[in-house]
């Protein structure tokens, strides 16, 4: 299991194989997640959450989420 999934792992992190992203879900909602090439972490757009990918590891547990500013609300600043 661990050498499948370093295979769909790719670049430490800088990009995730597009069916390992197919696979994962949010912890917390349990909706698709998104890659975000700006932040290189995991993004749910249903809660407004971005979740770190350390060494190539998503790290889905819900207290390394990390809560998303609004873009509204930033550019209102």
């Amino acid at each position: 299991m661990v050498r499948f999934s370093r295979v769909l792992l790719k670049d430490a992190g800088l990009a995730i194989d597009k069916t390992l992203s197919e696979i994962l879900v949010c912890p917390l909602s349990k909706q698709p997640l998104r890659f975000c090439e700006k932040t290189k972490s995991l993004v749910s757009d249903t809660i407004g959450v971005s979740f770190p990918i350390n060494d190539g590891i998503p790290c889905l547990v819900p207290k390394d989420g990390k809560i998303l500013e609004e873009e509204s609300n930033a550019s209102k600043d």
